[in-house]
C-alpha cells in the first residue's frame, strides 16, 4: 500500500482557505482525494480499526467520524465536541476513547468508542473561566494529561479504557502547576520525562516524573517574537516548530542542548509529523504542507512543498 497522509485545517467559514480534509500519497505528494469539512483543524486515527477522526473548530465544536482507504476520507457520523472551537484530538491506546480538547471555552470531554469505531457515551469536563485546553495526551499510568494554555497547568483526568469498560472522572490530586506565563500548548513523553512548548514564553520545558522542572531553553535562538507550536520527541532528539521565526528547532533529548535550528520552507509552521526520514511540516499562513530530508536527525534544506489551503494539522499513516 503506497504512503499516505491526511492533511486537516481551516475553511473559508473558518478563517482559511481549505476545502476540508486531503489524503496525499507521500511518495510522488499526489492528490489522492478530498473530503469537504468544516475546519477540520486536527485529525486523528484509530489504533486498530480505518477509522479517522476530525475536528470542527468552530464555535459549536463538533468531532466527525470517517472511514478511510482508498482515496478520500468517507465521513460516517458527527456529533458534538463537549465545547467551543476544539483544537486536539487523541486516541487512547486501547481504542476505547477518544479526549478532545476545546480551546475556546476550555472544556474537555472525553468519548467512548464502540467496536466499529463510531462514538458513544461522552463525559464532559468544564472547566474555570479563561482556560484553553489544548492538547490531550493519554499517558501509560491511566492518566490523560491535557495542556491548558490559559491557566499555566497541565489538567488530569483518571480514565480506565478497554473492552471491559471505559470511563473518566477528574484526577484526585488536580491539575499540575506550570510556570507562570509559559502557555503550555503541546507536550511529548520519553520515558520518565515530559517535554512541553511554551507558546507564551517561547520556552522548551523538561519535567520528571513527578513533574519537577529539571530544565529549559529558549525554542529559537532567532530574536524574533516567538510562539512554539507542536514538539515531538523522535531517535534521541526533541524537534518543536517556532512560529515567528518560521524554523524547526532540535535539541539533544537527553541535555536539552541545542543541535540545529532550520527554515521550516514556509510561514507559521502550526503542526508536524516525522514518518521515516522525513519531516512533514504544516505551514499554515504560506498554504503548503513542506517535506524535510532527515540526516542523522537533522531537517536538511531546501524542501519539497505540496501546496493546501491553510493547513493546520499533517497525519501519516503508520
Amino acid at each position: 500500500m503506497a504512503e499516505v497522509a491526511y492533511i486537516g485545517g481551516y475553511t473559508p467559514d473558518t478563517g482559511g482557505s481549505g476545502t476540508g480534509i486531503t489524503a496525499v500519497e507521500l511518495e510522488g505528494l499526489t492528490r489522492l482525494g478530498v473530503t469537504p469539512a468544516s475546519g477540520p483543524s486536527f485529525l486523528a486515527l484509530h489504533p486498530r480499526l480505518p477509522i479517522l477522526y476530525a475536528v470542527g473548530e468552530s464555535e459549536r465544536g463538533t468531532v466527525g467520524v470517517f472511514a478511510v482507504g482508498d482515496g478520500a476520507p468517507a465521513p460516517l457520523a458527527q456529533r458534538p465536541s463537549g465545547g467551543s472551537a476544539p483544537c486536539h484530538l487523541a486516541v487512547d491506546p486501547s481504542g476505547t476513547l477518544l479526549a478532545v480538547t476545546n480551546y475556546g471555552d476550555g472544556t474537555v470531554s472525553v468519548h467512548r468508542i464502540d467496536e466499529s469505531g463510531l462514538l458513544t457515551d461522552v463525559w464532559t469536563f468544564p472547566y474555570r473561566e479563561g482556560a484553553h485546553a489544548h492538547q490531550a495526551v493519554f499517558g501509560q499510568d491511566g492518566v490523560l494529561y491535557v495542556t491548558d494554555l490559559g491557566a499555566d497547568e497541565v489538567r488530569r483526568y483518571l480514565v480506565e479504557g478497554g473492552p471491559a469498560g471505559s470511563g473518566a472522572s477528574p484526577h484526585p490530586e488536580g491539575p499540575v502547576r506550570l510556570a507562570s506565563g509559559m502557555g503550555p500548548r503541546h507536550m511529548a513523553r520519553s520515558g520518565e520525562h515530559w517535554y512541553v512548548a511554551g507558546e507564551l514564553d517561547g520556552t522548551v520545558r523538561v519535567y520528571d516524573d513527578g513533574w519537577n522542572e529539571i530544565g529549559s531553553v529558549a525554542a529559537s535562538a532567532a530574536e524574533d517574537r516567538n510562539h512554539p507550536s507542536h514538539i515531538e520527541v523522535s531517535g534521541g532528539f526533541v524537534y518543536v516548530a517556532n512560529r515567528g521565526p518560521d524554523t524547526i528547532s532540535v535539541f539533544s533529548l537527553r541535555t536539552l542542548a541545542p543541535v540545529a535550528e532550520v527554515a521550516c520552507g514556509g510561514a507559521w509552521p502550526r503542526h508536524f509529523a516525522i514518518a521515516g526520514d522525513r519531516l512533514y511540516v504544516a505551514n499554515q499562513r504560506s498554504d503548503g504542507i513542506a517535506v524535510l530530508t532527515l540526516k542523522d536527525g537533522i531537517p536538511q534544506p531546501d524542501p519539497t512543498v505540496f501546496a493546501t489551503g491553510t493547513p493546520t494539522c499533517v497525519l501519516p499513516l503508520p
